[in-house]
């Protein structure tokens, strides 16, 4: 199958982030099925498993970074992608081929009749990174969670080491007991009497994993510790000390303290899986073959144009965080800032910590579950930025470079779904 008809053939498939994941009757059903005729590919090698509401995605490239570097064949599969498809699915960091994902596809679309069930678009892309990743022999697959855990479709390996990393008011309607509700559905992809790594958990949340009977519980503030880091070029110097040792002045080349955690998670998670501590070389080397876009990415300078998927309060709080510990006081700051419902506006921009010093301009991501620019725009205005409103993303992007100064920040958030457009706009600028 060209890559062409694969794209045309997930399109022909309900595909569920499209709709914010709110769905009934979730079932690993299709998955197994489909798995099955493929012979239980996911059984053939070694497996991270990571869910969590903010840092997943993160804690999966740190992870297969790490693998990496200590020589071992590593799949990555993660969600969702910012430019191509291609990105969800990567052999030792780097994209499978478009050739290579037709081929994936084309295997599942010939197959998938005999499963019996109707796959959705994620269930396709999983079944087939699973396939893909025995068929060049990986030696250990780091698997991000799409939804929750418990019935997503990637809930049909058995982790070697299970990795939650926070727990936030994502996908659910805040309603009394939420905390709960997500970490059991989170809990759902624990192993028994194999390794856990968690996060940034409620206290009064861990029984629900310990539940599950993992062995052992590496928690963060607990047996994982991660100092304050000290900002450096690129990011950032922390120490990390984790069961099987401490790890002095290591590099984290992301900013913002949440960045740090999710380096210890990604070491500790390594650790856990091989069974004793990693060498500062490897640390090295893994950190720095991470493909972290999105996250904190500086794209351009004077202005310096900062892209961040920051997509629900708790992250753009900890942006908010690192755009002061990176940048200092004083300097002026233009948001571009396009949001998906169920986000509330007010919400997002307060956690922002936008005010009157800063310029908003409101567009609209590109997705059917856009929050309607105006709303941003009135958040906005409530606490006293000046803002306007620019539907497409692209000449928001252009609007906010053009009124900035050399020494001005441009901060393009609110959804991974603005990625594209905001990178093409600086591309466009580079000289050459």
């Amino acid at each position: 199958m060209e890559f062409r008809e694969a794209q045309a053939y997930l399109d022909r498939h309900i595909n569920h982030e499209a709709r914010a994941g709110l769905v009934k009757g979730l079932s690993l059903d299709a998955t197994y099925a489909l798995l099955d005729v493929l012979a239980e590919p996911q059984k053939a090698y070694r497996v991270v498993h990571i869910t969590g509401t903010n840092g997943k995605g993160t804690v999966a490239h740190l992870v297969s970074g790490l693998v990496g570097a200590l020589g071992l064949h590593v799949g990555t599969y993660t969600s969702p992608h910012l430019v191509s498809v291609t990105e969800r699915l990567r052999r030792n960091s780097e994209e499978i081929s478009e050739e290579e994902f037709g081929a994936a596809i084309g295997v599942i679309a010939a197959l998938a009749p005999l499963a019996n069930h109707e796959p959705s678009y994620f269930e396709i892309l999983t079944a087939a990174a699973f396939g893909w990743f025995a068929e060049i022999a990986v030696d250990v697959a780091v698997v991000e969670v799409g939804l929750l855990g418990r019935y997503d479709a990637t809930n049909v390996v058995e982790a070697d080491v299970a990795v939650i990393t926070s727990i936030g008011r994502d996908h659910t309607d805040g309603a009394p007991g939420w905390e709960r509700s997500v970490a059991s559905e989170k809990a759902g992809i624990v192993v028994a009497d194999r390794p856990l790594v968690i996060g940034s958990i409620p206290p009064e949340l861990v029984d629900l994993f310990a539940d599950e009977h993992p062995v052992p519980i590496v928690a963060l503030g607990q047996e994982l510790l991660v100092s304050p880091g000290q900002l450096g070029v690129g990011g950032q110097v922390v120490d990390i000390t984790t069961p099987h040792g401490a790890h002095d002045d290591v590099f984290v080349p992301q900013f913002g303290a949440h960045q740090a955690a999710n380096a210890g998670i990604a070491i500790a998670a390594v650790e856990q899986l091989v069974g004793t501590a990693l060498d500062p070389e490897v640390i090295v080397e893994g950190f720095a073959a991470a493909p972290l876009k999105g996250r904190f990415e500086i794209v351009h300078h004077q202005p310096t144009v900062v892209i961040d998927g920051a997509h629900n309060v708790a992250a753009a709080e900890a942006l908010a965080e690192t755009l002061a510990e990176v940048l200092g006081e004083g300097q002026r700051r233009l948001f571009v800032i396009g949001l998906l419902e169920p986000r509330k506006a007010s919400e997002m921009v307060e956690g922002l910590g936008i005010g009157p010093s800063d310029v908003v301009i409101a567009c609209r991501a590109p997705s059917p579950r856009a929050v309607h620019p105006a709303l941003i725009v009135e958040a906005a205005a409530d606490q006293g930025a000046e803002s306007e409103l620019i539907e497409d993303v692209a000449e928001a992007v252009v609007r906010a470079i053009t009124i900035a100064g050399a020494d001005d920040t441009v901060v393009v958030c609110g959804s991974f779904y603005l990625y594209r457009a905001a990178l093409e706009v600086t591309e466009r600028l580079r000289p050459g």
